[in-house]
């Protein structure tokens, strides 16, 4: 992932190719496609027998063979960012074996830290290990949530931002997980698709956060859906909110 962080770093510098996928707003740069080559080409190497799931390779995906691993990459999480701003962006990646979750990877790419670990080992800040965060209910920290969310009020969730002590929307999952991580917010919820939050449910579930759908239900880990990470408590106050509204 550092090589891949050197990589991107570099492609400020150059011309960069987007084109759009479903919209838009939907972004994507010959670097996201190149990464995630970059990614799919070290794992073959290495663990030729798992399957591959990315963001920009659909055709390529494959599902686990003989060692039942399941590798899960987002080369560049938060594209928008990174053409716009050259900013708030990471990479992910997340590797799975029969549907749990073995380790997790985020890694911030400006800030050049890299998010990791796993149940057996813990999560680490590139060398530091990290600590739980304070189990704050949802008036007692910052909510972040994915802005077609907070704008349609998707379950209520206008309320729920209006309990909080305030809303941060930065167009990033990756960057959001890291929040709720290091207790900079007490939740982050949004639409998203497996690359989004597969590394991120490894890396908050081993330090005791709850990563679940808005209403409290099991997440598919190859569907996409609405996610809420949270503390436990701000998890319990949410729900109350959500279901408030049936």
């Amino acid at each position: 992932m550092r090589e891949a962080r050197t990589k991107i770093l570099v492609s400020f510098n150059e011309q960069l190719d987007i084109t759009t996928k479903t919209g838009p707003n939907d972004l994507v740069t010959n670097i996201d496609r190149e990464v995630e080559a970059f990614y799919r080409d070290k794992i073959k190497k290495y663990y030729p027998a798992s399957g591959i799931v990315g963001e920009e390779s659909v055709n390529e995906n494959t599902k686990p063979a003989v060692d039942g691993l399941l590798w899960i990459i987002d080369p560049i999480d938060g594209t928008m960012n990174f053409v716009k701003q050259r900013d708030h962006f990471a990479s992910m990646i997340a590797v799975y074996q029969k549907d749990k979750g073995l380790r997790g990877y985020i890694y911030d790419i400006m800030q050049d830290k890299l998010y990791w670990g796993g149940a057996d080992i813990g999560v680490y800040c590139n060398n530091e290990k990290m600590a739980p965060p304070r189990n704050k209910g949802l008036e007692g920290g910052l909510f972040g949530v994915g802005a077609p969310l907070l704008i349609k009020n998707y379950h209520n969730l206008q309320n729920v931002a209006m309990r909080s002590c305030g809303t941060r929307i930065y167009g990033c999952s990756g960057l959001q997980f890291i929040h709720v991580l290091n207790g900079q917010c007490v939740a982050y919820s949004s639409y998203l698709r497996p690359w989004d939050y597969a590394a991120g449910k490894v890396l908050a579930e081993t330090l005791g956060l709850v990563v679940k759908t808005i209403d409290g239900k099991p997440i598919d880990m190859l569907s996409s859906s609405d996610v809420l990470v949270a503390t436990k408590n701000a998890q319990k106050d949410i729900t109350r909110i959500v279901q408030s509204i049936y």
